[in-house]
């Protein structure tokens, strides 16, 4: 399959209805479904490598998560918060009507894969999360703080290919080819250019984020984590700023004692195009 069907479901928030978009490939009656959550500021095409070797066996979901890519943008920014897109996320499986799903999400999407996971009668079969665990490094979230929503306007593609490059390096080695086709769906028309595909506004409630709040978040999390009883791999970068090897060795100890894979030469987060990279995916959900 090429190219992806593009879907939207409407989702319900607290300030009333939102659109989720979402990429489909694959046959819609295969009851095997992998849903693919992408990270904080990216979109669901950034799985169209991994889709496409994986669909002639899964129907393979790759949602926008809201105010990212097709979905809609919210009036209020404080809705853009992990336990809101859990939410989201039950409606989507609603619409899929499936019995269960395999999860791979990467950062942010491997928190949102998390908090659904850990819910009772979960239908969360097997979790891959992707560079993330419950305890995050401030520092990492420092640094994504120093770009996320500031504005910009690029004449070109590859112009905005360029300045997401720029910070971008800790996703690891990729061609060019694979860095444009990466970089294509981050950008909508503006005028005679182009502008990032999120709202600015995705930046509001990551700013409000202290290190008081995150270690409360942190315990929250772990709670969720040790709560899991799916088969759980964990993917690092081993150059991380944000999944530290620390708490990637607490996981492999505690919850579902996730199995750790870590990819070298990568830091957050793998972008998952790499032959080698998706074949540990593949492996992993090929076991049963």
């Amino acid at each position: 399959m090429a190219e992806p069907r593009l879907n939207n479901v409407q989702c319900l928030g607290a300030s009333g209805l939102h659109r989720m978009a979402y990429w489909e490939w694959g046959e819609r009656g295969n009851p095997r479904v992998l849903v693919c959550v992408h990270g904080l500021a990216r979109q669901g095409r950034d799985f169209d490598t991994l889709a496409r070797r994986f669909s002639e066996r899964y129907r393979v979901i790759c949602p926008d998560v809201v105010g990212r890519g097709q979905s809609d943008w919210l009036a209020n920014p404080q809705g853009y918060q992990i336990p809101a897109y859990v939410a989201d996320m039950v409606t989507l499986l609603a619409r899929l009507d499936v019995a269960q799903v395999d999860w791979l999400g990467t950062s942010m999407g491997g928190l949102i894969g998390l908090g659904l996971a850990a819910l009772p009668q979960s239908p969360v079969r097997r979790l891959v999360l992707n560079d993330v665990g419950p305890a995050i490094q401030y520092q990492a979230l420092q640094r994504i703080g120093t770009y996320l929503g500031m504005p910009l306007h690029v004449d070109t593609v590859e112009q905005g290919a360029a300045y997401l490059w720029t910070i971008s390096q800790s996703f690891g080695p990729h061609t060019p080819e694979q860095w444009l086709a990466l970089s294509k769906p981050m950008f909508k028309a503006e005028g005679t250019g182009l502008k990032l595909h999120y709202d600015p506004q995705i930046a509001v409630p990551f700013r409000g984020v202290t290190p008081e709040l995150a270690a409360a978040g942190e315990a929250a999390l772990w709670q969720a984590y040790d709560a899991l009883r799916q088969p759980t791999l964990l993917l690092r970068g081993a150059d991380s700023d944000l999944l530290s090897a620390a708490t990637a060795q607490a996981m492999t100890q505690r919850g579902p004692k996730a199995r750790l894979h870590e990819f070298a030469g990568v830091g957050h987060a793998p972008t998952l195009v790499a032959d080698e990279q998706i074949q540990v995916v593949q492996d992993f959900l090929n076991e049963d």
